[in-house]
């Protein structure tokens, strides 16, 4: 996440959609009660809205909590469709995410007749 902390622990995807009306002290109690994570461990969650078109992202750096915003104008951010609640996920598969990349198929495998 450029400009944010160069390295959170983890980057996590809350599956469900989430009310982007909620605030730092709604998204970290989510984060605490349903997803069973401590949202002051140094990793970032990252929340979507029911279109797919806004996600905002919780992170503590330390000192204190960052709550940021990013919406598209076009298109939609590609989600897991996970059985979890939370899904993990890369710095590279996130640099794709962020800008509304299709980032699940950049690590699938070629289909078995193309294979050599």
């Amino acid at each position: 996440m450029p400009g944010l902390i160069a390295h959170p622990g983890h980057i996590w995807l809350s599956v469900d959609p989430m009310d982007m009306r909620r605030g730092i002290d709604g998204l970290s109690s989510h984060v605490q009660q349903v997803l069973g994570h401590a949202p002051c461990a140094g990793s970032a969650f990252v929340f979507r809205n029911r279109a797919g078109n806004r996600m905002k992202v919780l992170l503590w750096d330390g000192t204190g909590v960052w709550l940021c915003q990013r919406r598209l104008h076009e298109g939609r951010f590609i989600w897991p469709k996970a059985c979890d609640r939370c899904f993990s996920m890369t710095a590279a598969q996130w640099k794709w995410l962020v800008a509304g990349v299709d980032w699940r198929r950049l690590s699938s495998e070629p289909p078995a007749d193309l294979q050599a």
